[in-house]
């Protein structure tokens, strides 16, 4: 079980990356990030919820300045993956902290793949 949900993850974190849109520069001046939150009950939020969690996160973001942009965020059963641009790890910490949100596992985007790639 323990290989299943690891390859799982693998390929949700894969998917999120083929699916994903920068926004910014991947190797520029904008940094494109995956944000692993786990969220016990995740896929459980009601829509309110949702709504209530994002109010809060759009909060933070506009305190901690055009530097850092959530992009969007992929919800399963117990993990939230987010996409943000940023220039750097620590803002998105600080924003973590500041909505009461964990961040266990922030990886800087290095490429974006799509079906496009293989042509």
């Amino acid at each position: 079980m323990k290989t299943f949900n690891t390859i799982l993850s693998m390929l949700i974190t894969f998917s999120i990356l083929a699916c994903a849109t920068s926004t910014g520069k991947v190797n520029g001046t904008e940094r494109q990030f995956v944000i692993e939150r786990e969220i016990p009950g995740a896929g459980k939020l009601t829509p309110e919820e949702l709504k209530a969690a994002s109010k809060k996160s759009l909060e933070v973001l506009r305190q901690l300045g055009p530097d850092i942009q959530w992009q969007h965020s992929y919800v399963t059963a117990n993990k939230v993956y987010c996409v943000y641009t940023a220039p750097n790890k620590e803002l998105i910490i600080e924003h973590a902290k500041r909505a009461g949100v964990p961040a266990n596992l922030i990886s800087e985007v290095s490429s974006i793949v799509s079906p496009a790639t293989a042509q």
